[in-house]
């Protein structure tokens, strides 16, 4: 059975996270409370006289041998002089704790800072673009075999066949109608856009939504202070228009993922400032020409992801608050993805003259 397809496990008891606690010898005292926001993990704040940290219950899409990943990476970024969370060793030395019938967890420290979901300034998109190049350079030439990577998360075909399979399993789906109707007009849309193979790649975050951009803090200046990338489940090697395509498919939406969609140029000019002037590395004509669609790629690919989870609703989490089934929560997301990607196409002639390259080529 694949990791993908795993049952989904039962809600966390206040003694599994007492159990689990228990297993970190660095705490003392620890209270946990649960934190809302994040779509994949199931996550606790951690207050302890030894400090904050975050706890997490790690979804069984992923392979716990990931934190292999997570604990090259922090180190590197340490050594660089980034900020990062580090991961905490349980009594036995590893790097992630096993409940029995309870799915995997990991313990890492909790950086001081606040994410926003939805970006406020071209001065907080320069910061975070420049955050962003700093992560890259630090990683460059690193030396590490990842394991436990999502097999083909940017393969486009392959989220379409998730699709078709989808709409094939469903056909008394109450949704089965919208979603097919989307699924074509996804088609069609993906259809009309290059595709840029061979192309180098680099140790990427793998997941920047901007809630995944740390700022200093509240107020003032420290609003505008990107200081760490957090959610690191998705490290991995990458081609660079993957990365910053996912980073501009979020940052520059002003709408939020669940409100009507909006492209903000300015954003996108702020960030890719950033991003270059702070850039350590040198930056290829390829994977500058291939920035210009990626953002228009991931619009597409997320829309087909979330019309696939519309139907089969076992992966995304969804706001119980505000629908009445995962379904209907996906599909919102998915057409707010797809009315996106209509936002992005229209500047494409803008964003070609910021990047520097052919907007026809």
């Amino acid at each position: 059975m694949s990791r993908s397809t795993v049952p989904a496990l039962p809600e966390p008891t206040d003694a599994d996270v007492a159990r689990v606690l228990a297993a970190y010898p660095a705490l003392e005292r620890p209270r946990a409370r649960p934190m809302s926001g994040g779509l994949i993990n199931r996550t606790f704040a951690v207050e302890d006289p030894a400090g904050a940290f975050v706890l997490q219950r790690i979804n069984p899409i992923f392979d716990p041998v990931m934190h292999h990943n997570i604990e090259a990476v922090t180190r590197r970024l340490r050594d660089r002089g980034l900020v990062t969370p580090t991961l905490l060793p349980t009594r036995a030395g590893a790097l992630w704790f096993e409940l029995p019938g309870g799915g995997a967890w990991r313990l890492m420290t909790r950086v001081p800072g606040r994410s926003f979901d939805v970006i406020e300034s071209p001065a907080q998109a320069r910061s975070a673009g420049a955050l962003v190049a700093r992560f890259h350079s630090a990683l460059h030439g690193l030396e590490h075999s990842f394991r436990g990577l999502r097999v083909g998360v940017h393969d486009t075909a392959k989220h379409l066949e998730v699709l078709a399979r989808a709409l094939a399993r469903h056909r008394e789906h109450p949704l089965r109608a919208e979603v097919e109707a989307l699924a074509q007009d996804i088609r069609g849309a993906l259809a009309t856009l290059p595709e840029h193979a061979g192309l180098p790649t680099r140790i990427a975050h793998g997941d920047l939504k901007f809630s995944n951009v740390l700022f200093a803090g509240e107020r003032g200046p420290a609003r505008v202070q990107a200081i760490c990338l957090v959610d690191l489940d998705t490290l991995a090697p990458m081609p660079l228009h993957h990365e910053l395509g996912d980073a501009w498919r979020s940052w520059c939406n002003v709408g939020g993922e669940d409100g009507r969609a909006r492209f903000d140029l300015e954003i996108f000019a702020a960030s890719l400032e950033g991003y270059v002037d702070a850039l350590a590395v040198p930056l290829r004509d390829e994977e500058r020409a291939a920035l210009l669609h990626g953002v228009e790629w991931i619009c597409l690919e997320l829309a087909a992801r979330f019309a696939a989870d519309a139907l089969n609703e076992s992966y995304f989490g969804w706001d119980r608050q505000r629908y009445a089934r995962a379904g209907d929560h996906n599909l919102a997301r998915a057409r707010g993805q797809r009315e996106l990607a209509r936002e992005v196409v229209a500047t494409r002639r803008e964003r070609a003259a910021l990047l520097g390259v052919d907007a026809d080529a």
